[in-house]
């Protein structure tokens, strides 16, 4: 992950990260489409590892939401996911494998090879 991640403004004590490439790939697709650039991420049952990240444009926050700014971008989270999500980075990564959102999550005991499952 290149460069520093700005600080967060979580409404919460937990914080969740957005890397510049993230912000700057959710900025893209937001613009593209003519949405807001808010990231709605989630965490619901599902995957080969018990817990799946879900990831979306959303046009607003709810009341409950959790709710960050990083470069321009916001990133919402509702307060169950908030709990297995709580100190991770949502990250952009180009390779040759592809493109891709990643979440480095320090509470996942275990994941999947594709990343986008986990278990606490």
């Amino acid at each position: 992950m290149a460069g520093s991640l700005p600080t967060s403004v979580f409404m919460d004590v937990q914080t969740v990260n957005l890397s510049p490439a993230a912000a700057a790939r959710i900025s893209a697709i937001a613009q593209k489409q003519g949405k807001p650039a808010i990231l709605r991420l989630s965490v619901e049952g599902g995957g080969c590892s018990g817990f799946q990240y879900q990831f979306g444009l959303a046009d607003t926050a709810d009341a409950d939401d959790a709710t960050a700014e990083f470069d321009g971008v916001r990133l919402i989270v509702d307060p169950v996911s908030l709990e297995l999500v709580a100190g991770c980075t949502v990250d952009f990564v180009e390779s040759l494998g592809g493109t891709a959102f990643r979440v480095e999550n320090p509470n996942a005991a275990a994941g999947c090879g594709c990343g986008s499952s986990f278990s606490v």
